[in-house]
């Protein structure tokens, strides 16, 4: 199996897919590996690069929370927060960080307060706080005007303790900290599909470059930082590898190929 986060891992700085590494993806389904990409996206922002890639592979979404299928651009499957720990959850990051900025994916779409800007245009529905929390939600998100990201995630960590997985990530260049239920993460997904498929985690390679991906690349077999990958997941990770920019999950793919 071949696991990999997607922005700042696959995709370029401009948010580009180079023709290299569409080639290896392509190559590694074709020689009968399983492809799967594991991103904080939600599934509305994948039809990019189900195009892209040729529809190729699975696709874990909201870190893990969806299993999105990109030959077919089908949720599988989902696993969202109960309504009332997500309830629970936001209202004590609320109560300690009044000037959170707040939204909640479903699997159909965000559900956001007025002063959580997002980045795409389409997919959003301005709502109060409270509707926002009304329906089962597979991640929260919360942003901050003034805190920086490490200090955004401190003050998260210390509102809802062990009630919910934490991850800090970035989407064109801005900070969010993403809240997924107790145990969904990235490699909670992975472990899945691969036991699903009869494989241990000895054959997984998994790539990335932010936290949200440190539990996905400690637990697989083999994993890699990409060179731009933030300081602690090239602590974490096996190995390193080019770049981004240099198609470094290319040619790890490539040489396994």
């Amino acid at each position: 199996m071949i696991a990999s986060d997607i922005d700042g891992t696959l995709l370029h700085d401009d948010g580009t897919m180079s023709d290299r590494t569409v080639a290896a993806l392509r190559a590694a389904e074709h020689a009968g590996l399983t492809v799967v990409l594991c991103t904080g996206r939600p599934p509305r922002w994948m039809k990019p690069i189900a195009e892209r890639t040729g529809h190729t592979g699975l696709c874990l979404c909201a870190n893990g929370a969806v299993v999105y299928d990109l030959h077919t651009e089908s949720v599988i499957e989902s696993f969202p927060f109960e309504v009332d720990v997500a309830r629970r959850l936001a209202t004590a990051i609320k109560t300690a960080i009044p000037e959170a900025q707040m939204a909640v994916e479903r699997v159909d779409g965000m559900w956001r307060e007025a002063a959580y800007v997002p980045l795409a245009k389409l997919g959003h529905t301005e709502v109060t706080f409270e509707e926002m929390l009304a329906e089962p939600m597979v991640k929260i998100l919360a942003k901050h005007p003034e805190l920086d990201a490490t200090e955004l995630a401190a003050a998260a960590h210390a509102a809802v303790a062990e009630l919910a997985e934490l991850a800090e990530t970035t989407y064109g260049g801005r900070t969010v900290i993403e809240i997924s239920a107790v145990g969904v993460t990235k490699a909670f997904g992975i472990e899945r599909l691969a036991a699903e498929r009869g494989i241990d985690a000895a054959g997984v390679v998994a790539f990335g470059d932010m936290p949200n991906d440190i539990p996905m690349l400690t637990w697989a077999g083999r994993g890699v930082a990409v060179a731009n990958a933030h300081p602690d997941v090239i602590e974490a990770a096996d190995e390193t590898c080019p770049s981004n920019e240099d198609d470094g999950p290319a040619s790890v793919i490539e040489s396994l190929l």
